[in-house]
C-alpha cells in the first residue's frame, strides 16, 4: 500500500481528511485529545474516590448498550434498551459489592426480564430480538462487570489491578499502532480488518509483554513470568476482540458504532479489546497475584 506524503491542492476536503488520519485510519489529534480526557477522568476517579470510577463504568455500559441498539437497527434488530441499561448497571454494582455470585444472579435475572419485556411486542421477531439482547447483555455489561471485580480486590490492590488491566491493554493498542504504521505490510485478516497487520500484532505482543513484566515486578510485586503470561493473554484477547468487533460492524454494514468519541468513533470501537481481555486478566490476577 502506498500513500502520498502531501495532499495535492486539487484534493477534496474529504480526501485531505483521509490523508491526515494516516495509515491507521484515525484523526490522530482528535483521538489523542479525547483519549487524554478519558484517561484523566479514570485516573482521577481511581486516585481520589473509587466509587466515582464505578459511576464511569456504569455510564460506559449504558452508552455501549445504546450504541449496540443503534448498530443492530441497521439489520432490523431492535433490542430493548431500558432493561439492558438498568440490569447492566445493577450487574456492575453487585459485582463490586458482592463478587461473582451476585453478578451471575443479576445477569440471569436481567436476561429473563429482558425476554419478558420483549413479550409486549408480540410474536414477530421475538427470537431474533431476544437472542440479540442476550448477546448484548453478555458482551457489554457482563464482561464490563469484571472491571468492578478487579476494583473490588482488597485494599489498594483493586486500584492496582484496574491500572494493570488498563495499561497492558493500552500497550497493546499503542504497540500495534506504531508497528503497524511503520512496518505493516502483511495483512492479518484483510477481509475483516484491512489495516490490521502481522507486524502490528508483533508490536502489540512486544509492548504487552514488556508492560506486563514491568507492572508485575514494580507495581504488584509479583513474579516476572506472571507478567509474561499477562502480556500474552492481553495481546491475544485484545486482538480477537478487535477482530470480532470488526466482523460485527461489517455484518451490520456500518463503519463505527457511533461518533461519541472524537477521533475514535463509538465507545464500543474503543471497548472491544478491553471487554475481550478483562475476564481472563481478572482470572490471572485474582488467582496468581492477589
Amino acid at each position: 500500500m502506498t500513500e502520498s506524503s502531501q495532499p495535492s491542492s486539487e484534493e477534496t476536503p474529504t480526501a485531505q481528511a483521509t490523508a491526515s488520519s494516516g495509515r491507521a485510519g484515525r484523526n490522530l489529534p482528535a483521538a489523542i485529545g479525547s483519549g487524554v480526557g478519558l484517561g484523566a477522568a479514570i485516573i482521577l476517579s481511581l486516585v481520589f474516590w473509587k466509587p466515582a470510577f464505578m459511576i464511569i463504568v456504569v455510564a460506559a455500559v449504558c452508552v455501549a448498550v445504546w450504541e449496540m441498539h443503534q448498530g443492530l437497527q441497521a439489520r432490523g434488530i431492535d433490542i430493548p434498551q431500558e432493561p439492558l441499561m438498568l440490569g447492566g448497571s445493577v450487574m456492575v454494582v453487585v459485582a463490586y459489592v458482592g463478587g461473582t455470585g451476585p453478578l451471575v444472579t443479576a445477569t440471569a435475572v436481567t436476561a429473563l426480564v429482558t425476554m419478558l419485556w420483549l413479550l409486549r411486542r408480540g410474536v414477530d421477531d421475538y427470537v431474533k430480538n431476544s437472542t440479540a439482547s442476550v448477546f448484548t447483555l453478555i458482551y457489554v455489561p457482563f464482561l464490563g462487570s469484571f472491571v468492578a471485580l478487579l476494583l473490588a480486590e482488597q485494599g489498594s490492590d483493586g486500584v492496582k489491578a484496574v491500572a494493570t488491566f488498563i495499561v497492558v491493554t493500552i500497550a497493546s493498542d499503542i504497540g500495534g499502532y506504531i508497528a503497524g504504521v511503520l512496518f505493516g505490510k502483511h495483512p492479518m485478516a484483510p477481509v475483516i480488518s484491512p489495516k490490521k497487520s502481522w507486524e502490528g500484532f508483533a508490536g502489540s505482543a512486544l509492548a504487552c509483554v514488556a508492560a506486563g513484566v514491568l507492572l508485575m515486578v514494580y507495581l504488584l510485586d509479583a513474579d516476572w513470568w506472571i507478567g509474561v503470561a499477562l502480556g500474552v493473554i492481553a495481546v491475544v484477547m485484545a486482538t480477537l476482540g478487535d477482530l470480532c468487533e470488526s466482523v460485527m460492524k461489517r455484518d451490520l454494514g456500518i463503519k463505527d458504532m457511533s461518533q461519541v468519541i472524537p477521533g475514535h468513533g463509538g465507545l464500543m470501537d474503543r471497548l472491544d479489546s478491553l471487554l475481550a481481555s478483562v475476564a481472563p486478566i481478572w482470572l490471572l490476577l485474582h488467582y496468581a497475584v492477589f
